[in-house]
């Protein structure tokens, strides 16, 4: 593994990977920082062109987006106190109410150097736990990874919506869409409805790409525009004893952020919030929370940070994404020929640890890059989005079509984009759909080689095949079990 390491490290300081690493923070902070549109957009309308490169390259540079538009949402949140992503909603408590104290390029400065600092030490215990992780589910079977993939695709439709019924729908969905197609074990075609093209199955990326990034557009459409009112004074900038004070809470909101990112479907969201309510509940002066305190947007920032890398943990070792931006990862990792699971360690063990190198690369390039250009960001808020709507979708539909130079994905991604649109208005999450698409293929070949291992006998199966059969009867008490906490474990609020 060592020599891995090594051989991984020289191929990630290439120039070409540190310089479109660099490109990826600027571009993903540049969004991040757009009042409406969010990291999850760039991801989704810059991911073609990943294809293009080399995977050292194109995954780094997707990567350099993801860590920028974390960040870049928060200058937005503590501008206006309109949260460029889910992740800066904990953000713009504190951030905002400093704005108005006339220290906002403070609290930017904090934002910055928590952010960083999360996402470097949580990135760190990526590298040093993946391999033994990864070692780990080398050793399962088949049986074993149905119970697994089983049990993530419910918990994460029962965590990643406010109903979880809703969720689960959505998820029984995203599975029958991933059906469509020919079937892998018997070579059945099912579900084409006579389309040829639908034999090969649906397309990933304009699927992604209709989902995520098109009902985003459409909500920055409707959304009443705030006014968008800079702070002329920015202020004086953050001083080494402020931060030296918020060090504790950094530290334990990284705890929080490494822990929830293991997870897969909660995402930076729940870290920010838990992070933030953390560092209030353990501070000498909570009252101070919510009125302008520094160490509130350092809670909330090293929290959501330190998800990022975590999450490559499910994603590499079982190709299971944490949340919606890892399944965008996921798309670019089967695009460029590595398939993510046990396998991609045996075969391409050098890569990996390239990527996550570059990864803790990133976080050197994202301090320097955001600490230069944070007074160019600041007045990104003020351009007008009837300006930025139209070449966001012209990305969209120019991205989609170059990967195949196929018309019907244009169709594709109409089509997935009004469910999108359709799916946020009635309060539906797309998210368990996606999960269910992605992972359904490989539950279903998991699932049809567990039932060949049994000859079809489900006695046998329990009596030859005991840690896969212990798996899958507990995964039932799980699942009971989120969704029991999840219908009625929720306090009952007074009307």
């Amino acid at each position: 593994m060592l020599d891995q390491f090594i051989e991984g490290f020289g191929m990630a300081m290439r120039l070409d990977t540190v310089t479109m690493v660099a490109i990826g923070l600027f571009a993903g902070m540049l969004v991040g920082s757009l009042p409406g549109f969010t990291t999850l957009m760039a991801m989704a309308i810059l991911l073609p062109i990943s294809f293009f490169m080399d995977p050292l390259v194109g995954i780094p540079f997707l990567l350099g987006i993801y860590k920028g538009g974390i960040f870049g949402g928060s200058v937005p949140a503590i501008l206006l106190s309109m949260p460029g992503t889910g992740a800066a909603v904990a953000t713009s408590r504190d951030g905002y109410k400093l704005t108005q104290k006339g220290q906002s390029r403070k609290a930017l400065d904090m934002a910055l150097f928590s952010s960083a600092s999360g996402d470097t030490f949580s990135d760190i215990f990526t590298i040093l736990m993946i391999f033994p992780i990864a070692f780990l589910v080398m050793q399962f079977g088949p049986p074993e990874l149905f119970a697994v993939l089983l049990m993530s695709l419910v918990i994460i439709a029962a965590t990643s919506a406010a109903n979880p019924v809703k969720g689960l729908i959505m998820m029984m969905f995203g599975l029958w869409l991933s059906f469509i197609g020919t079937d892998p074990l018997g070579g059945v075609e099912r579900f084409t409805f006579g389309l040829f093209d639908l034999r090969s199955g649906i397309p990933l990326l304009p699927m992604l790409i209709g989902v995520f990034a098109i009902p985003e557009v459409a909500s920055v459409v409707i959304r009443n525009e705030k006014g968008r009112k800079l702070a002329a004074l920015m202020g004086e900038r953050l001083k080494f004893h402020e931060f030296r004070r918020c060090v504790r809470t950094i530290g334990r909101s990284t705890l929080i952020g490494t822990g929830i990112g293991i997870i897969p479907g909660l995402g930076q969201i729940v870290a920010a919030l838990m992070g933030y309510s953390a560092a209030k509940n353990a501070s000498s002066h909570p009252e101070t929370f919510g009125e302008g305190e520094l160490e509130g947007v350092a809670a909330a920032e090293a929290a959501n940070n330190a998800v990022n890398g975590p999450t490559l943990v499910p994603l590499l070792t079982l190709g299971i994404p944490g949340d919606n931006v890892t399944a965008i990862l996921l798309g670019a990792f089967v695009a460029q020929g590595l398939r993510p699971g046990p396998e991609l360690f045996e075969t391409q063990g050098a890569t990996v640890f390239a990527i996550l190198v570059a990864m803790v690369l990133a976080n050197l390039l994202f301090v320097v890059i955001g600490y230069l250009a944070i007074p160019f960001f600041s007045r990104l808020v003020t351009i007008k989005t009837s300006i930025l709507i139209p070449i966001v979708i012209m990305f969209a539909f120019a991205g989609t079509y170059v990967f195949r130079s196929d018309a019907t994905d244009l169709l594709i991604l109409v089509a997935f984009g009004l469910f999108g649109i359709i799916a946020k208005a009635a309060k539906f999450d797309v998210m368990p759909m996606v999960m269910g698409f992605i992972l359904g293929p490989s539950m279903e070949y998991a699932f049809g080689q567990t039932v060949a291992m049994s000859n079809g006998d489900p006695v046998g199966f329990f009596a030859t095949q005991r840690i896969g059969a212990l798996m899958i009867l507990l995964a039932t008490p799980v699942l009971g079990y989120v969704l029991w906490k999840r219908l009625y474990g929720r306090p009952k609020t007074i009307a």
